[in-house]
């Protein structure tokens, strides 16, 4: 089996990046991480990296006049691991067509919202303001729309009277460690793709994301499918 490449720009911590290297060491992952990619230096994800030893890069954004030229010196240093997908996993910029309209296709990123709700920042605040029921994440395909692409995965979590911005960032939190690695898995199985202006499963447009259970289920089901 030929395993994926996958490269994961992060900007903080990088627990996502933690589950999905995780997964990657499974006997049966479909993908691996060739890189990791930051656009801040003290970034603690690059020490999680490199204790996986997966080679590491730092593209400072403070050095660039545009967000045209950072998005150019990403591409250029992301295209030097060759990678099938790109994805984003907490990355903190705003992205450009110098870097969408590339990768159109073959990047994801995991909003924690259950877009469209909440674009942008603060979504955990905005939600618990909004006296929402539920609140939870989404991981859709990365376009030129800010947090607009098309969605493949949605999970939600409730939201409950005590609940604090903290307490509702660590419960979405937890769920994004789930979902992201199987979508990923998803993804390099050849069982998810883009099909514009949709996401596909085999082929057919989503009529709606896909959950944790039906995650399960799908992976479970097609265990040899290897685009």
């Amino acid at each position: 089996m030929q395993r994926k490449p996958v490269v994961v720009l992060i900007s903080g911590s990088g627990s996502n990046l933690q589950a999905l290297l995780d997964w990657s060491h499974r006997a049966d992952s479909h993908y691996e991480i060739v890189g990791v990619l930051s656009n801040r230096p003290e970034a603690y994800g690059l020490t999680r990296a490199k204790q996986a030893g997966v080679p590491v890069a730092v593209v400072d954004h403070t050095l660039f006049d545009s967000r045209e030229s950072f998005d150019a010196a990403l591409v250029e240093q992301i295209d030097l691991w060759k990678p099938e997908w790109v994805v984003l996993a907490g990355f903190m910029r705003i992205l450009t067509p110098v870097f969408t309209d590339h990768y159109l296709g073959r990047a994801v990123n995991i909003h924690p919202s259950l877009l469209p709700k909440y674009r942008g920042l603060h979504t955990h605040r905005r939600a618990l303001e909004a006296g929402d029921a539920e609140h939870g994440l989404s991981i859709h395909f990365v376009t030129s729309e800010l947090d607009g692409g098309p969605i493949i995965c949605q999970q939600a979590v409730p939201v409950e009277g005590q609940d604090t911005e903290e307490s509702l960032q660590k419960k979405v939190h937890a769920q994004e460690h789930l979902t992201y690695p199987r979508v990923v898995e998803a993804l390099a199985r050849g069982l998810i793709r883009y099909c514009p202006p949709h996401a596909c499963l085999h082929d057919t447009p989503l009529q709606k994301p896909l959950d944790l259970e039906a995650l399960d289920a799908l992976l479970a089901d097609s265990p040899a499918a290897v685009g």
